[in-house]
């Protein structure tokens, strides 16, 4: 049978992981913000060299080489940018998830414990109900399972349809960058 002192020693892990799941989830800001104060910082001053060098282009074709030589180097850094987001965003939920699945089994073991004890101080006669309670209780685990199969598998297609948009967009870019520098 619960005490008290397993409902306040239950209680204190859990604020103990809130706490710790607000850290992280701070921390994965502080990330998204360094980054982005990074990149912005960057994109300033590749900005303020640009325009110096289009203030200072002789004719129409050193302009429009300045221009193009701008697309390919663009495009490699919206990808690296986008793929430190997609890192940061992907820790923080692995994170949150492993957080998740460790309480979930602990609830999950301490339930079964429950229905065990509950099993050995039943009244004759109750075995059926505890054996269909004990029966939900694992196909509830079975499909919990299964759920976090098709969790992790979509989200390796979602990684592999993102790594190969990046690369389509930096072959692009590359391409249009090549073609701009051959019709100088």
């Amino acid at each position: 049978m619960a005490t008290p002192e397993d409902f306040i020693t239950a209680q204190k892990a859990q604020v103990e992981t809130l706490f710790g799941l607000t850290a992280k989830a701070f921390e994965s800001v502080e990330k998204i913000i360094e980054l982005n104060v990074t990149a912005s910082k960057a994109a300033l001053a590749e900005s303020a060299d640009h325009a110096k060098a289009v203030l200072s282009a002789k004719d129409a074709q050193e302009l429009l080489a300045l221009q193009a030589s701008l697309f390919q180097p663009l495009a490699e850094k919206a990808t690296a940018y986008s793929r430190h987001l997609y890192d940061i965003a992907n820790a923080t939920g692995s994170d949150f998830g492993k957080a998740y699945e460790e309480h979930a089994a602990e609830a999950q073991r301490k339930f079964l414990a429950l229905v065990d004890n509950a099993s050995r101080n039943a009244p004759a006669g109750s075995e059926t109900a505890v054996a269909v309670l004990k029966s939900a209780v694992a196909a509830g685990n079975t499909a919990y399972d299964s759920l976090q199969k098709a969790v992790k598998q979509a989200t390796e297609v979602a990684e592999a349809n993102y790594n190969a948009v990046a690369s389509t967009a930096a072959t692009a870019a590359n391409k249009a960058a090549a073609t701009a520098t051959r019709k100088r």
